[in-house]
């Protein structure tokens, strides 16, 4: 069964500002909870198409929406929309959905490898058919392109200590396992930073899962292209859990609702914008969400507008 909490929900729906016989691109469907509320809103002459890389959750969507003729279910990375949709015929869209968090399924499912919590083998693979999962990077990435993804991708204050365990546990044996890198990381730290509260894996695994499915430099090119496909007063909404996935968003962003005429140019200054923020300040998780859900606390939502 595939069970997953939609984040900020009834937000996005709002946000969206669904015309019933718009073009929707829910670009990570994931348990299809966005998606069918979506649906709800469209008329028979509504479109709404569905994303996904992982194909349970394209499975999934399939029994979700068995006999819906406006509905096309896509698997695939997003950052080919453009591609994908073109194959369909669909040149504009009124609204795109991204919810870059990291389905439950996903990490509640113990030989997917993403967690922590789980002993299995290490792999973080969104898309199954990939040839590049955790367990590569670990036991054959150097010690500088492992340290430069625990810090550029997780934070991690001591990546270089956790790099240099890595480097020296896999002259012994490859780690396979996620618990045998758990121990690796366990013993690169110092007491005080794992009588923490979290898990003292936590920064490293999301590191990992980053690098693994190369995260940030897909969802830039993909929110670019979005962009350029919305229609007139069409929205795009983004959720994000990582501050580099909200670095980018929020640069994004600001680049396309700035002007870059010159302030003593003597013509409208406002001339060349194209889009505007819709909520100029971030959108968090209201408190009765975050009391059912705990993996909504780090989320931020962000809507742009397409105004001409």
């Amino acid at each position: 069964m595939f069970e997953h909490y939609s984040v900020m929900l009834e937000e996005c729906i709002e946000m969206l500002n669904i015309k019933p016989d718009g073009i929707y691109v829910d670009m990570t469907t994931g348990g299809a909870g966005h998606s069918q509320k979506i649906y709800e809103q469209l008329s028979a002459k509504g479109k709404l198409i569905c994303f996904d890389q992982d194909i349970v959750a394209i499975e999934h969507a399939k029994k979700v929406f068995a006999g819906k003729e406006n509905v096309f279910i896509v698997q695939s990375n997003f950052e080919h929309v453009k591609e994908a949709l073109t194959k369909l015929d669909i040149y504009k869209v009124d609204g795109f959905l991204f919810d870059l968090g990291v389905s439950s399924v996903q990490f509640d499912t113990p030989e997917r490898g993403f967690s922590y919590r789980f002993d299995a083998k290490l792999d973080m693979r969104m898309n199954q058919q990939s040839a590049l999962s955790a367990y590569e990077i670990v036991n054959e990435y150097d010690f500088n392109q492992i340290k430069n993804i625990l810090q550029n991708y997780g934070d991690e204050k001591f990546a270089k200590q956790i790099a240099r365990n890595i480097e020296k546990q896999r002259m012994v044996k490859p780690i396979e396992t996620t618990f045998e890198l758990v121990e690796v990381i366990k013993s690169s730290l110092p007491q005080k930073v794992l009588k923490e509260k979290g898990h003292p894996a936590k920064k490293s695994f999301q590191a990992l899962r980053i690098a693994v499915n190369n995260e940030l430099q897909v969802f830039e090119k993909a929110l670019l292209d979005c962009c350029d496909l919305l229609n007139i007063e069409g929205r795009i909404c983004v959720i994000t859990f990582h501050s580099g996935e909200d670095k980018i968003c929020k640069n994004v962003f600001k680049e396309l609702t700035t002007s870059k005429i010159p302030k003593d140019v003597p013509i409208f200054n406002n001339d060349d914008i194209d889009y505007k923020l819709v909520n100029t300040k971030r959108i968090k998780p209201s408190k009765s969400e975050l009391d059912e859900n705990n993996r909504s606390h780090s989320s931020i939502l962000r809507v742009i507008e397409k105004i001409k």
